[in-house]
């Protein structure tokens, strides 16, 4: 039978649009060399590793770059780099093993199985599960009491949750997304209370040793001299440099692992087998759990604004357990990223591809890795390549673009003929937050200076900005400067002051605007 023209066209783009593709790609792009070359000169990224998993194989494992500014030593597939967030389902997936033997379920209180565990609201504490804590949906704002570890403090993991008591929640529980890390560092704890060895050492035993991570470490105070890591760089007053490793030993089940993109494959391997180990017969977690830990449980708001990365805008997102899901060319992607100071990272799985790709870089540059990201996916989906470079540069552009208008027109609105309503002297002496707790203002030689007390590198010149708010110029300049506003009683002491970021492009860990301190010592605790 003869289809009349209009009929014919419309199967034929019925055809084009759900049948699949005739010549997806068996392997990596063939131009990704260059491609990445180009990323790293473009976005200013000293060194990229790339692991690139499947249907169960290793089909690429590579280095480009240097892994130290300055230094000809050549990143390569085993160079170590701080994954970061990307630890969070190490942690998720250490759970589920506890869930499968037995010892926790999803929906166990924590106040059950945590000790002393404790939220702002007697509701919320009594309320809130294991499954909770993976899920960012504890009604805490965004990165909130991320400042009790970032940049390192004094605080160990127990004083941090500890702490979670004092901190005001930014909205209802269950009510919304909201990432946060401290949740991750409760759920971490919850190891060592049911199974009695820590975090460190169960990741090592039933993780790490099993998949043959053997390199990969837990913490920063592992390196030696002499092994293969990468060194992290961040754009420092604007210019980029080599900056400190940051300790994260305090919030490690939230962030501190580091590792090579060839160990990290073995893991991705691991997650594409559905908990089972490659190679072995045994597994760490079950299907059923594999299938939980990539299922939706927050709903994660899509933007509607414009921009040059609106094409990228998915139909769904949601955040699971220790995983990020969306859809990308009807396709299910299940990734998170990673970022810790001087370096961001990608994990990303196509489960319905066998796909797993891997993309660490040592600069602090998420633009970099996300258009590498989507160039392979492209390719292995079989659509015709594209310039994902070229968009991401002027989304990133644009970013900084309003930025610094924002804080131009700032800067132009101050009242650069006001003065502070007390002498310098009395700014001076103790202050406490609820959650964070004391810091110090000294006064000498007519300058004040800022330290927070459990913080070593926060240490800052309070520079006059106007009226009662003053500048926290950070000494460390790897801190973001701050703003500090004091408001006065009646009788011209001081009531309290606050802080909040001075760049709107600070990193949310810096939750300055959070804190509320008032004048006198830490309460004992």
């Amino acid at each position: 039978m003869k289809l009349s023209p209009p009929r014919y066209l419309f199967l034929a783009v019925l055809f084009l649009l759900f049948a699949p593709p005739l010549f997806a790609q068996s392997g990596p792009p063939p131009d990704l060399d260059a491609y990445i070359a180009r990323s790293m000169k473009v976005f200013d990224v000293p060194g990229v590793a790339i692991a690139i998993v499947k249907d169960g194989k290793v089909v690429l494992a590579k280095g480009y770059g240097v892994r130290k500014l300055d230094d000809p030593t050549p990143v390569d597939e085993n160079t170590l780099f701080g994954i970061g967030s990307n630890t969070k389902a190490f942690t998720s997936a250490a759970l589920a093993s506890l869930v499968d033997a037995g010892k926790i379920s999803w929906d166990d209180k924590v106040y059950e199985r945590l000790k002393g565990f404790q939220m702002y609201d007697p509701y919320v504490s009594h309320e809130m599960t294991i499954r909770d804590l993976l899920t960012h949906r504890s009604g805490m704002g965004l990165g909130e009491g991320d400042l009790l570890f970032w940049p390192h403090t004094t605080y160990s993991r127990d004083d941090i949750i500890y702490r979670l008591r004092f901190m005001k929640p930014d909205s209802s529980f269950r009510s919304h997304y909201a990432y946060d890390n401290l949740m991750y560092i409760a759920a971490g704890q919850i190891i060592p209370a049911v199974t009695g060895k820590s975090w460190e050492d169960y990741i090592r035993e039933k993780i790490l040793q099993p998949l043959g991570m053997n390199t990969s470490n837990l913490s920063t105070n592992a390196f030696k001299l002499g092994d293969d890591f990468a060194s992290p760089h961040s754009e420092v007053d604007g210019k980029l440099q080599v900056v400190p490793f940051m300790d994260l030993d305090n919030a490690a089940p939230a962030g501190a692992i580091n590792s090579s993109v060839a160990e990290m494959s073995k893991w991705i391997q691991l997650q594409l087998n559905h908990g089972k180990f490659p190679g072995r017969d045994d597994r760490l977690f079950s299907e059923r759990q594999s299938r939980e830990m990539w299922t939706a449980q927050t709903l994660i708001p899509i933007g509607s604004e414009d921009s040059p990365l609106a094409v990228l805008r998915p139909k769904f997102s949601a955040y699971a357990l220790g995983w990020g899901i969306r859809d990308y060319q009807g396709r299910k992607l299940v990734g998170h990223s990673g970022g810790v100071s001087g370096f961001v990272t990608r994990v990303m799985l196509v489960p319905e591809e066998n796909l797993g790709i891997l993309i660490f870089t040592n600069a602090e540059q998420d633009a970099a890795f996300e258009s590498i990201l989507f160039h392979v996916l492209d390719s292995y989906f079989g659509l015709p390549p594209k310039d994902w470079t070229t968009p991401f540069k002027a989304a990133v552009d644009a970013g900084e673009l309003e930025a610094e208008k924002m804080m131009a027109e700032s800067g132009k609105s101050r009242a650069t003929n006001s003065k502070p309503s007390l002498p310098p002297e009395k700014y001076a002496g103790t202050y406490t937050d609820a959650w964070y707790g004391p810091i110090t203002i000294r006064h000498s030689n007519g300058a004040l200076v800022f330290s927070m007390d459990h913080t070593p590198k926060a240490v800052a010149d309070l520079q006059y900005w106007q009226y009662d708010t003053f500048k926290a110029h950070w000494r460390d300049r790897t801190i973001e400067d701050a703003f500090l506003t004091f408001t006065l009683n009646p009788d011209g002491t001081i009531d309290h002051f606050t802080m909040a970021a001075v760049s709107p492009l600070a990193d949310f860990s810096f939750d300055y605007q959070d804190l509320w301190f008032k004048p006198g010592p830490s309460p004992a605790r």
